[in-house]
């Protein structure tokens, strides 16, 4: 086996783990199942008109189904939905239906996925665009509808940073 040798990029995930992130669940449903992944990798592009972008691992279920179906949600996960980011993040997950067992949820009228109850908004989406990038499938899509409810104002996000879910700083 050959060793590489020691450069620039030797850092990069390292570097990467310090950029904090609200953690999401992204949810599709494709006829025969529904799939759900946990995204760190999401983030606004456009209020007007209104465009999220999500980039989802290329080789994996939920980067499949959205290669060739176009909608989908998002919510945006609350500190006490970590059980829930947990389950939709470990490898060889079962179906979303099966890891929303016992979860408050409900499906989008828009986009037919299933949404858990309790996170801090939900947006219902559609794709304009996928690009392959590296190991990773970039998906920009439009926003067909967002709720945020009443107690998301009081409510504090679902962060990952350095490779952990953490809880924001006491305020103060």
């Amino acid at each position: 086996m050959t060793q590489r040798a020691a450069g620039p990029l030797d850092d990069f995930a390292a570097a990467l783990g310090t950029v904090a992130s609200g953690v999401t669940l992204v949810t599709v449903a494709d006829g025969r199942d529904d799939v759900g992944a946990t995204v760190s990798a999401f983030c606004p592009v456009s209020l007007d008109p209104p465009l999220v972008l999500v980039c989802l691992i290329g080789d994996s279920h939920p980067a499949e189904l959205l290669g060739r179906l176009d909608r989908f949600a998002v919510t945006v996960l609350a500190a006490g939905q970590r059980m829930l980011a947990g389950r939709f993040a470990a490898s060889g997950r079962p179906g979303a239906r099966l890891l929303l067992d016992g979860v408050a949820h409900h499906r989008g009228a828009r986009s037919g996925a299933l949404i858990p109850d309790g996170g801090l908004a939900t947006l219902e989406c559609e794709v304009t665009s996928r690009i392959p990038a590296g190991d990773h499938l970039v998906v920009i899509a439009s926003v067909l509808d967002a709720a945020v409810p009443a107690v998301a104002a009081e409510g504090e996000p679902l962060i990952r940073f350095a490779g952990r879910y953490r809880a924001l700083a006491a305020r103060g």
